[in-house]
């Protein structure tokens, strides 16, 4: 662990993870969100660009035409946005060459399950309408975000239109809050505080059924799986969620690559710039995201 992540897994502990357990609601928690990202970094020469349906693209120099990554945000369905996560998206772009297209799907306390799920879809259809092949798509997305793209992903499987592949930075996957990391990791965790996801689940779900596939991808079907590159913390309280998910996808027959980082915070990949883990993590689904495109890339 460097002495970067070593600090900041020490003020994550002492200011963020003492003020999510002090938040007041999901209108408090977008904001704290919308001002925490203001202390990101975000590469040179960041290009963004809104498009209708609500989809943000993120580019950093030279980008193959015709292939996208279709990312969706973390912040447990009541906060984040394309705005929060550019200066990540920015970096993945610009490893990986390709342009990133951020979809502003909406926020619990604006429209419950399964209106995420359907933003996602929709957006995933809105490339098609604009000529991207589903296998000129990757799809990727953090937390929350990683459970609509994992969600995503099995309805494609169903569909028989699965995208080249897909990654999941520290994924949600199951909504029943079943894995045992909720509680093992309850200290070791720096960022997430596991006595408030149960609202999360509550304020989003609003009573539906925790194990639907849209909202808890775990207990979905993925017939065809493409190939699908998973990243956790060895001590965040999710870590069994991304563990379990990558053996549901194998039991489908998709190729999955776990790769663990011992002591990192939440989606430590956002730190980019702050952290050298946060790079290495961010390369690594380049050349994941090059890897499943080579065979198509011009």
């Amino acid at each position: 662990m460097s002495w970067q992540l070593d600090t900041l897994n020490t003020g994550l502990r002492l200011i963020a993870k003492r003020g999510i357990h002090q938040t007041a609601n999901p209108a408090a928690a977008e904001r704290a969100l919308e001002l925490g990202a203001l202390g990101l970094r975000q590469p040179p020469f960041l290009r963004t660009t809104s498009r209708p349906g609500g989809l943000h693209w993120i580019s950093v120099g030279d980008c193959a035409p015709g292939r996208v990554i279709l990312y969706f945000h973390g912040g447990g369905y009541v906060a984040g946005s394309p705005l929060t996560h550019q200066g990540m998206l920015g970096r993945l772009s610009k490893l990986a060459g390709i342009e990133v297209c951020a979809p502003d799907y909406p926020l619990a306390q604006e429209e419950t399950f399964p209106a995420a799920f359907d933003a996602a879809l929709a957006a995933f259809r809105a490339l098609g309408d604009l000529n991207y092949d589903p296998g000129d798509i990757v799809i990727g997305g953090d937390s929350a975000g990683a459970g609509l793209c994992l969600a995503l992903l099995a309805w494609c499987c169903q569909q028989g239109t699965p995208p080249a592949g897909a990654f999941a930075f520290s994924p949600w996957t199951d909504l029943a809050l079943t894995g045992e990391s909720l509680k093992s990791n309850a200290e070791s965790d720096p960022l997430l505080p596991p006595e408030r996801i149960g609202e999360l689940v509550d304020t989003y779900l609003q009573g539906a059924d925790p194990r639907d596939p849209r909202c808890s991808p775990l207990y979905g079907s993925f017939p065809g799986c493409p190939p699908v590159l998973i990243q956790l913390s060895e001590t965040e309280i999710l870590r069994d969620d991304g563990l379990r998910m990558a053996e549901r996808l194998r039991q489908f027959g998709g190729d999955v690559t776990v790769q663990v980082e011992e002591n990192a915070p939440h989606v430590w990949q956002i730190f980019d710039g702050w952290v050298p883990e946060a790079r290495a993590s961010l390369r690594q689904t380049a050349e994941f995201v090059q890897s499943v495109l080579a065979p198509i890339i011009r």
